[in-house]
């Protein structure tokens, strides 16, 4: 599948919603899609494993049904994000009902088993893998991924530290394929820069978890809206694998911020019965992941209104664009 084309027309602007462990749960995937963006979740946020053919079969059937009644709505489709790590006992199982319904996207983590690309590519699907740098990128493709999702410098949760400016270029020496760019992106101008540096689409988490219809606790939106740049910390403590956090959420825990323990990538648990350890149960309950592009964003508003906002700046930064270029 040719993803960039595949969604041209099914999207308002060039957006995949990331997926959010215990955040993207179906109210919030279907709201993006009815605004336009491309919607995405973990697979393993529907527990126990027997959710996950009934969130897809009803979000299907909504999306269906809404693009019967709005025939004018530009509808976009959704994403399920699979965790592809050896912990993760349920992979074989969720693969089997994502191929059931012919998921047109898959987006992979950790890596990108051939196993999983065959399946999709069995119905017509894409698979979308996520990467901090270029070794990781190469090993995606060679496992036959369609397209790559550069996880860089101030995304949020398990980020990079990578420039993008240095990732995309890079990348772009080697592939031409569809590219999603992550990393402090909350305001439309950002996604404009992100296609004018070589990406395809921004890939945005951190500006859907402060809205009205996300998973997410009233405490961590309002912690979201009221912090900046200069309140994310990157640690690998919580899961082994290093990822920016809110500093505040951190110190709400009980723990010191500049003092924390060290954890080992090999220590990280994605079976189906939950995080492993003190600590990891810690990060997605107690510590919050969030991006550096946060200091843009002061409410909480429903999807289709922070989408809206999106489009709008995308579109003004675009006209001050050509001003200046004129």
């Amino acid at each position: 599948m040719d993803v960039v084309n595949f969604l041209k027309d099914k999207t308002r602007i060039p957006v995949i919603g990331a997926p959010l462990f215990t955040v993207s749960y179906p109210e919030l995937v279907l709201a993006q899609c009815k605004a336009g963006v491309v919607g995405s979740f973990p697979a393993l946020n529907a527990r126990p494993e027997e959710k996950l053919t009934e969130w897809i079969s009803m979000m299907k059937k909504e999306l269906a049904d809404y693009k019967e009644t709005n025939p004018d709505a530009v509808v976009a489709p959704f994403a399920v994000n699979q965790i592809c790590h050896h912990s993760n006992n349920r992979l074989e199982h969720d693969m089997e009902v994502c191929v059931e319904h012919e998921v047109p996207i898959i987006i992979t983590s950790l890596r990108a088993p051939k196993f999983v690309v065959d399946a999709v590519h069995s119905y017509g699907g894409a698979v979308m893998h996520d990467v901090i740098n270029i070794r990781h990128a190469k090993k995606a493709i060679d496992e036959g991924a369609d397209g790559l999702i550069l996880v860089c410098a101030g995304a949020g949760g398990h980020a990079g530290a990578l420039s993008p400016f240095a990732l995309v270029r890079e990348v772009r020496e080697f592939f031409d394929g569809p590219v999603a760019l992550s990393g402090s992106i909350s305001h439309g101008a950002s996604i404009l820069s992100a296609q004018a540096m070589g990406a395809d689409f921004a890939y945005i988490g951190t500006r859907f978890i402060a809205t009205e219809e996300a998973n997410a606790s009233e405490g961590y939106k309002d912690m979201i809206v009221e912090s900046t740049a200069n309140d994310i910390m990157y640690s690998s403590t919580f899961t082994g694998v290093h990822g920016n956090y809110l500093k505040p959420s951190v110190v709400n825990a009980g723990l010191d911020p500049d003092n924390l323990p060290y954890a080992d990538k090999n220590d990280m648990n994605f079976g189906s019965s939950g995080m492993g350890g003190d600590n990891q149960k810690k990060a997605w309950k107690d510590i919050w992941g969030s991006g550096q592009g946060i200091g843009n964003l002061h409410e909480v508003p429903s999807v289709s209104d922070a989408v809206d906002a999106l489009v709008d700046e995308y579109e003004e930064a675009k006209k001050a664009l050509e001003t200046k270029s004129a």
